[in-house]
């Protein structure tokens, strides 16, 4: 059969965000890897450009009405994108947090459960929607199918010492004497305003604090007609807890209540009945306890004729699961407790058994999170999604999946405005022989750190017997004043380990990659505190107040709103976006921007990256406050930048750099390294060792076996995620771990000590 010729996703002069009049020929049916230093555009070519426009001429085929609920695309900047199939972003993107999606319902492999035990399971007790937890005749009657409750305390939420006359007997808002809930109680004629709580009696406080909703037979004058007394604990979870005002009164509401296992269903969150049908003698909740790899094996067990057509689809959806390296996982982990990068694998897992063709998959960093050992998994995937007739783009920095690709792009040369040129195109040997930073690297041998260059600890911590979520009883030395790494495949026990760190260690500094608080008026410049000083500084050469130089307050542009665009509402069409003509897109008055220092005004100089910024207030406290992300390889970002717009690792580095001139505390950081450039990571490496000299320690859960190998030690979790996991498998020098017998990183990291890349 005669090969087909290559044909090609042609991109002409795309000009979204740093892309410097950018023209690419992408070949489609191929895995293409975009490379690049962070900040250097692969994202802008990838998501903001390629797949924007996909996505955006799809929406343009359904008819208005229907646009109207679709999500709305920008039009990216560029001359013409020819050949572009329709396109399927894989991100990292959890969905909205909500406690009742768990892995079950986002994949719809717990329908299907529900299906096969409705249809086989012993003694029959309802259809399929029956043993649903959202459903209200599966559902556990006391937690209500969420698996845990949230209780209040009724001695931290009454004071029985006091009266109701007294102030502060009821510690919650809008109780104290006078108030509006305070009058329910009060005025209803039942109670004795100046007794004690403590001495009522069995009948008056079961009255007070347990009663359901009723009508007074002979309420007291003033008492509303259609008013009904209510119990205190009854009226607070009804109107309280759970509600929008428990939301805004939350700090109030913690000391309060009490939150665990659901006493009744202890966790399984449906009710007895729906509990009592079993096949193979378990039931329901028992089976999506299960890691994947064993619930598979267990649907093997079930020969019943009815089940044939359920076990087969299931097993293909639990299949592609495994495949990936999620067998560690149950269906009933709530979404909200799994990583980026595991949302993301089940996303493309998802997609493995699509029956779709020719469709153009983005994928953004799917590496993330993931061991050595499970990134041959995930090329395996996403080889199938292109042995299926389909283009594969992936935004990557690990350097198997770089070398897997058919075509490589590598962008840069640096971050910022310094990147948005394509440096080269080609193969992966091809970026080995090239002049390129990423090439450059890629060729050179990585060192393992020799035990006489290691820092020897200045203290041990022991941890002993630990043993939260998959933890197996674990004792270790954990060693203080040096950069140790907790190494180990996904879902081994690393962060668990570090999570009863810190548990004995209050003290520890704990950087996640979760948000900051960020909203979209957050900034570089409002988050490191610089703001401020450049609108006073503003304030003191121009002989204005402070106040007027922001776009917030006194400054913003009277047409928009301080917005710089203006909004049409089209009602079921698309919103039409025009920069505002008054200030240009500005968001400033005109009168503030007549103001200038030093030949710029309040809108350049918020406009300047980190860099420019550092460079042009040398030596004054602007520059000082900066200096930190410029230090951790941030210097790319622009002062106006919304925080909502940066990546967790970038949001990470930001958080880091308020601690660098630290001394003396415990940091642990979790992956910092993800999403980063080689390059990157060594800078990255460059600022721990300067944190550990200057008295700190720092630890990793961390991945990269470039920062394990520039590490002064080294603890392994393992061997396998969830219930094969949890064991200690090495803590020593990293040049020991290759000779691990146990070990799974040694022989990845032996690897890369001994070839010339």
């Amino acid at each position: 059969m005669q090969k087909q010729p290559i044909s090609y996703i042609r991109v002409t002069d795309a000009t979204e965000n740093n892309l410097k009049h950018v023209s690419l020929s992408i070949p489609k049916h191929q895995i293409t890897v975009f490379t690049g230093v962070s900040g250097s555009g692969k994202s802008s070519m990838v998501l903001d450009t390629i797949a924007a426009q996909s996505r955006r001429e799809l929406n343009d085929t359904f008819p208005s009405f229907v646009q109207h609920y679709l999500p709305k695309y920008g039009r990216p900047h560029v001359g013409a994108v020819e050949n572009l199939p329709a396109a399927i972003v894989i991100d990292q993107k959890k969905p909205s947090p909500n406690q009742r999606s768990t892995l079950g319902t986002y994949t719809d492999i717990y329908t299907l459960l529900r299906l096969l035990f409705s249809r086989v399971g012993k003694p029959f007790v309802g259809y399929s929607e029956a043993f649903s937890f959202n459903h209200p005749t599966g559902c556990c009657p006391r937690c209500n199918g969420l698996g845990e409750i949230t209780e209040l305390d009724v001695h931290k939420l009454v004071d029985f010492d006091k009266c109701l006359n007294d102030p502060g007997v009821i510690h919650y808002v809008t109780f104290e004497p006078g108030q509006w809930r305070w009058v329910r109680y009060a005025r209803s004629g039942l109670f004795d305003l100046n007794k004690k709580i403590r001495d009522y009696t069995p009948v008056e406080l079961d009255l007070f604090l347990y009663s359901p909703q009723i009508k007074l037979k002979n309420p007291p004058v003033g008492w509303p007609k259609s008013a009904k007394y209510e119990g205190l604990i009854h009226r607070m979870n009804r109107s309280v807890l759970g509600s929008d005002e428990g939301k805004v009164h939350q700090k109030v509401l913690e000391p309060l209540v009490t939150q665990g296992v659901c006493p009744d269903c202890k966790g399984a969150r449906l009710n007895p009945k729906i509990l009592s049908c079993r096949i193979n003698g378990k039931n329901i909740a028992e089976v999506s306890a299960m890691p994947l790899g064993e619930l598979c094996r267990w649907l093997d067990t079930i020969h019943d004729p009815l089940a044939v057509d359920i076990q087969r689809t299931l097993k293909t959806r639990l299949s592609a699961l495994i495949e990936i390296g999620l067998d560690y996982l149950t269906l009933d982990r709530t979404l909200v407790t799994l990583s980026g990068g595991e949302v993301q694998r089940c996303k493309i897992a998802k997609y493995i058994n699509s029956s779709l063709a020719d469709l153009l998959y983005v994928l953004d960093e799917p590496s993330v999170g993931l061991h050595s050992h499970d990134i041959y998994r995930l090329l395996s995937a996403v080889r199938k999604l292109q042995n299926k007739g389909n283009t594969v783009l992936m935004v990557e920095h690990h350097r198997e999946i770089i070398r897997a690709a058919d075509h490589i792009v590598d962008m840069g040369p640096g971050p910022g405005a310094a990147g948005g040129n394509v440096l080269f195109e080609g193969s992966y040997d091809e970026l080995l022989r090239s002049d390129t930073l990423t090439g450059r690297l890629l060729r050179e041998p990585c060192r393992l750190k020799s035990p006489d260059a290691v820092r020897t600890p200045t203290g041990w911590h022991t941890l002993a017997h630990a043993k939260l979520h998959n933890l197996k009883d674990v004792t270790v030395q954990l060693p203080l004043g040096v950069l140790a790494v907790v190494a180990g495949v996904a879902g081994s026990g690393k962060s668990s380990l570090m999570e009863c760190f810190r548990a004995e260690r209050p003290d520890a500094v704990y950087i996640s990659q979760k948000g900051i608080g960020i909203s979209m008026r957050s900034t570089p410049a409002t988050y490191m505190e610089a703001a401020d000083d450049i609108r006073k500084l503003f304030a003191k050469r121009c002989g204005a107040k402070a106040s007027l130089f922001s776009f917030n307050g006194e400054g913003k542009c009277p047409v928009c709103g301080g917005k710089g665009v203006i909004v049409s509402n089209m009602y079921f069409m698309d919103a039409i976006e025009t920069v505002c003509e008054a200030c240009g897109g500005l968001r400033y008055s005109e009168e503030v921007l007549s103001h200038t220092v030093d030949g710029l005004n309040i809108a350049q100089v918020m406009d300047l990256s980190v860099g420019q910024a550092v460079e042009r207030f040398a030596g004054t406290v602007i520059a000082d406050k900066l200096a930190p992300l410029a230090e951790v390889g941030l210097s790319y970002l622009h002062l106006n930048q919304s925080l909502s717009t940066l990546s967790g690792g970038e949001l990470q580095r930001m958080k880091l750099a308020s601690y660098l001139s630290s001394r003396g505390q415990l940091f642990i950081l979790d992956e910092p390294t993800d999403g980063l450039h080689l390059n990157d990571i060594r800078h990255m490496i460059d600022v721990f060792d300067r944190m550990v000299d200057a008295g700190n320690s720092i630890f990793l859960i961390e991945h990269s076996l470039d920062v394990l190998a520039r590490a002064d030690y080294v603890i392994e979790m393992g061997p396998g995620g969830g219930g094969r996991g949890g064991e200690l498998l090495f803590a020593g020098l990293p040049a020991g771990l290759p000779a691990c017998p146990r070990s799974v990183t040694g022989p990845y990291l032996h690897g890369i000590a001994n070839q010339s890349r």
